[in-house]
């Protein structure tokens, strides 16, 4: 019999909700809290994820719970403090919304106390479960493109809402390799009060090992993507290789031609229930042991790292070597070089 594993979740706006009632729906998963501080708002989700015991405290419903998982959906200033409250509370497994942090020197941190007592921890780059990105996934293995030369990605959404889906799935397309250097450009200052702060418009190369180039661009300045109406679905990835192209539109379907068997296409959108359940159903089989969740902390790290090294690298004009070392905080330099 296949174990059932107890969660608890902080945050109960949209994401936070969706996360805790995707738990509640999955027979692998006990929702045993729901927290948030405004109690209007953690009334109103309660119906959609079964009722589960309410909380306005964190360490509270975790003292009280003792869960397998703490998940956790807030602001990305506050991941280091919530880390610790997980590790302190004995959890197995952290899942967290995007980013791991706002700048590189704390996700190393948050990487390191996850590692030294052994804790697994996740991070919501759920688009790839679907099915356009899953079917261009299995064209790049297949060997169909020949050899890959490069994989693109654009968006118009702001960097540090979207950098960290980006830099995952053009990783993921390449092969998961290291990155060797990156380079990068920023420009407009206008969102660095965000709670996500970030450039208006940023882009850049990644060079692999494996020799594949990376190539992005994220915010207004970005390429649109008339197929998608919706302005968080304006994206794009290209794969290319010597024998052909694969491309996904976050909000329209993918395509493809082939040397082997020419041009295809098929549909598939990003769908926060869909993509985010299979999400979901992977941690319970990395908990168990038997496949290693694909969104997991130390891909995860590799990404968030190629996302700070291009605003290093625009904010100091040169190419920054990977693995990054101790150096300016990232959202520090763009405030500093950034004009008003």
């Amino acid at each position: 019999m296949a174990t059932t594993y107890t969660v608890a979740v902080l945050g109960a706006g949209k994401r936070g909700k969706m996360h805790a009632k995707l738990f509640s729906q999955n027979d692998r998963f006990r929702l045993v809290g729901l927290c948030d501080m405004n109690e209007e708002r953690l009334q109103a989700a309660a119906p959609e994820c079964g009722h589960p015991p309410l909380y306005t405290d964190a360490q509270k419903m975790l003292a009280e719970t003792q869960p397998d998982i703490f998940c956790f959906c807030t602001p990305p200033a506050l991941r280091k403090g919530l880390f610790q409250l997980g590790i302190d509370a004995g959890v197995k497994l952290i899942a967290l919304e995007k980013p791991l942090s706002t700048n590189s020197a704390e996700a190393q941190e948050i990487f390191d106390m996850a590692e030294k007592v052994g804790v697994k921890f996740v991070v919501s780059h759920q688009q790839k479960y679907g099915d356009h990105y899953q079917a261009v996934k299995k064209i790049v293995d297949s060997g169909k493109l020949g050899r890959i030369q490069s994989v693109y990605g654009h968006t118009w959404g702001w960097y540090l809402h979207m950098v960290t889906h980006a830099m995952d799935y053009i990783r993921w397309y390449a092969g998961n390799p290291e990155a060797e250097w990156v380079s990068g450009t920023v420009h407009g200052r206008g969102k660095l009060d965000d709670n996500h702060p970030s450039p208006e418009y940023a882009g850049g190369f990644i060079q692999f090992a494996n020799g594949v180039r990376g190539i992005i661009e994220t915010g207004a300045l970005s390429p649109d993507v008339p197929e998608s109406e919706y302005e968080w679905h304006k994206g794009r990835f290209v794969v290319q290789g010597t024998e052909g192209f694969a491309e996904i539109i976050i909000g329209a379907g993918w395509r493809a031609c082939t040397k082997a068997d020419g041009y295809q296409e098929g549909p598939g959108c990003f769908d926060y229930e869909i993509d985010g359940a299979r999400y979901i159903a992977d941690i319970a089989l990395w908990l168990d042991g038997t496949k290693v969740h694909p969104c997991n902390g130390a891909d995860t790290l590799k990404g968030f790292q190629m996302a700070m090294a291009l605003l290093r690298s625009a904010a100091e004009n040169r190419i920054v070597p990977l693995p990054l070392t101790a150096g300016e905080n990232e959202q520090d330099a763009l405030r500093r070089v950034l004009p008003d």
